[in-house]
């Protein structure tokens, strides 16, 4: 299987979860279900049914968390000798040539990608555009929207 390429914190925050899910949620969920049990007919037991599906879900969650873990390759990006390159981990400042918006991005594995806290995927298209390049480099990207001209202003490896 192909290793996903996570970054340090990406693999802190899924650690987290497990532990949670582990240590807290799973046994949450089987004392209810024995409780659920103690009250007798479990064909007609609402509880005892909405238990085993909460089950089902965090044994399906606990699955999914071990196995993103064990196919990463975590990258810390602290310790990368890029020398001002882009590469995936770092913080990108640029800057939208035609409206002169600055935007900040964080190249990150496609399970860490969130938007709204400008963490992009490693696989979309404006990272792809960026990776490889230097500060003051100018890359065009397609877009939904249309083709952008980015200057890449700053490269952060934080």
């Amino acid at each position: 299987m192909n290793k996903v390429p996570i970054t340090t914190q990406g693999a802190e925050k899924l650690q987290q979860e497990l532990q949670q899910l582990k240590t807290v949620d799973r046994p949450k969920v089987i004392e209810a279900i024995a409780d659920a049990r103690a009250h007798g007919d479990l064909k007609e037991n609402a509880e005892y049914h909405a238990a085993r599906e909460q089950q089902g879900f965090i044994e399906g969650r606990i699955k999914d968390i071990e196995g993103k873990l064990g196919n990463a390759t975590v990258i810390d990006v602290t310790t990368l000798q890029a020398d001002g390159k882009v590469v995936f981990g770092c913080t990108v400042d640029v800057a939208d040539e035609e409206t002169g918006d600055e935007l900040t991005y964080q190249l990150v594995g496609e399970d860490e990608a969130d938007i709204k806290a400008n963490k992009i995927s490693i696989s979309s298209p404006i990272a792809r555009a960026l990776i490889g390049k230097m500060e003051g480099d100018v890359v065009e990207v397609q877009t939904p929207g249309g083709l952008r001209s980015l200057e890449i202003v700053e490269v952060k490896y934080i």
